[in-house]
């Protein structure tokens, strides 16, 4: 190895947290040994030690550390061996604290608990934070966000990042991209961590405060995780896919004028999973709004969603609101009640994540929200219907947005034989659902239940998300999406611990 012009990283980290005398950097290298022993089940590392000729050559690049020395110092300091020995950057480092052991198992089992989850609270830059990769299933596409970990300490409702960390926040949410900063409670006995959006976090440090509060209601737990989960992947998916949106939207108008339309997903290669889905899903809109605009009696919507990722898209497209809105406007003045069928069978339920389900769950509390007396109905047979809009006795809309594969497929027709066929669908699925209760929240408490949901548990959590919304939680930045519906879901979720309190 060859002497270095300017300092190495090793020897930046260790001045910057005053660990250069060799006698203090003993004493912190056995203690990071013995930790690491513990974390890896390997004695060994609790002997490891270094002579203060080796420490010199070390923090110059002139000897890379090697075998046990090399798995402690990169436990302990966050960064490889060769990131420690290459050149330290030339402008300014600012670094964060290391966070304690706790903190970073806490951060490790985040990845078990989520099976989506990657995260890495140490980057190949120093300063700069790490990544956190989240998976999409199905549907989604998966995406990756820069990410920062801290140390907290709780103070009532809050846990607050003291002013040790301030420089370092400053320099970390300076950066005008998609970011969350993490706390974490390990230094204090607590594997519990709170996750606050960075651009959030940037308006706040521009008042004069000196610590950082992140409220206890974003914990880091499945209702949180399923949110950022859905929104980062759906946001990111959509702002890739900006342009070629735009583009394909000009291109509808001529589609939609026919009397039925479909386009295969082959026609759409460079689009994603989501940009597909959102489009397919806006030209469904729109070819229900020229459909669907009086109704006799109420409208009865057959979804097809069954899974996270495809409620995400009813919990966030702008469209999937207004489709909503029409069908309440339409039952408006009517005998009886709209209505929403479901089929999703057992075998959805198992192959679907804990998070997942919630999501789904959220989807029926925003349409009970409506006035849709949601139905779910677990018959196998029904899974693959498409997607439609009933106004019995009268008109039949189909509006597919979520076929595999097709973007869309929208038809309407006012054939007695095929209405009688759909309402004959209908009818038996509602006969037969898992959701027989006269009240919303109770339908939803059903459920609940057969998505294997923690009712009591999550209906406090969405009181207490609720309650703060979701602002600080996670930035929307793509136009074709609103965080609206979340809300909305966690408020009428959030209702019904409510009314168990009262």
């Amino acid at each position: 190895m060859h002497s270095l012009t300017r300092p190495t990283l090793l020897h930046a980290v260790l001045d910057r947290h005053q660990w250069l005398r060799f006698e203090v950097f003993q004493r912190q290298l056995a203690n990071a040994g013995s930790r690491a022993a513990e974390h890896y089940r390997n004695p060994r590392l609790a002997t490891v030690s270094v002579t203060k000729l080796t420490f010199k050559r070390w923090l110059g690049g002139e000897q890379e550390p090697r075998g046990d020395a090399a798995t402690v110092l990169e436990f302990w300091l966050g960064h490889t061996v060769k990131e420690l020995l290459g050149p330290a950057p030339m402008r300014k480092m600012v670094l964060a604290r290391v966070p304690h052991d706790a903190s970073l198992a806490a951060a490790h089992s985040l990845d078990v608990r989520f099976d989506s989850s990657h995260l890495s609270v140490a980057g190949p830059m120093p300063g700069a934070g790490g990544i956190w990769h989240l998976d999409g299933l199905r549907m989604l596409d998966g995406t990756s966000v820069a990410v920062q970990m801290y140390e907290a300490e709780p103070r009532g409702d809050t846990v607050v990042i003291g002013p040790e960390d301030r420089e370092h926040l400053r320099y970390f949410t300076h950066a005008r991209r998609r970011a969350v900063i993490i706390a974490a409670l390990g230094a204090h006995g607590a594997d519990d961590l709170y996750v606050i959006d960075a651009a959030h976090a940037r308006r706040q440090l521009l008042m004069p405060i000196d610590r950082l509060p992140i409220p206890v209601a974003y914990q880091l737990d499945p209702l949180v995780y399923a949110l950022l989960w859905a929104a980062f992947n759906v946001d990111d998916s959509l702002l890739a896919d900006d342009q070629a949106l735009h583009v394909e939207q000009q291109h509808l108008e001529a589609h939609l004028a026919q009397s039925r339309s479909a386009a295969a997903r082959a026609a759409y290669p460079d689009l994603t999973n989501v940009g597909a889905a959102w489009l397919g899903s806006h030209a469904s809109a729109s070819y229900l709004r020229r459909h669907l605009d009086t109704a006799s009696a109420p409208p009865q919507l057959w979804s097809r969603v069954q899974y996270g990722g495809q409620a995400a898209g009813w919990l966030l497209f702008t469209e999937r609101h207004q489709v909503l809105q029409l069908m309440q406007e339409c039952s408006a003045g009517t005998d009886g009640t709209a209505g929403c069928v479901f089929c999703v069978p057992e075998s959805a339920v198992k192959n679907s994540e804990p998070y997942e389900r919630i999501l789904l769950l959220l989807a029926l509390a925003l349409m009970e929200s409506y006035g849709l007396a949601v139905h779910v109905c677990t018959e196998q047979a029904y899974s693959n219907s498409a997607e439609f809009i009933l106004v019995p006795q009268r008109l039949a809309v189909v509006a597919d947005w979520l076929s595999p594969d097709a973007v869309w497929h929208v038809d309407s027709t006012n054939s007695r034989s095929e209405i009688n066929a759909l309402t004959h669908a209908l009818d038996h699925a509602r006969s037969h659902s898992i959701t027989s209760a006269r009240t919303p929240h109770e339908r939803l408490r059903q459920a609940s239940n057969y998505l294997e949901c923690d009712w009591d548990w999550l209906v406090v959590r969405c009181q207490e998300v609720g309650t703060y919304g979701i602002s600080g939680l996670l930035q929307l930045c793509s136009h074709l999406i609103q965080p609206r519906g979340i809300e909305r879901a966690l408020s009428f979720l959030g209702e019904s611990a409510s009314a168990k309190g009262a």
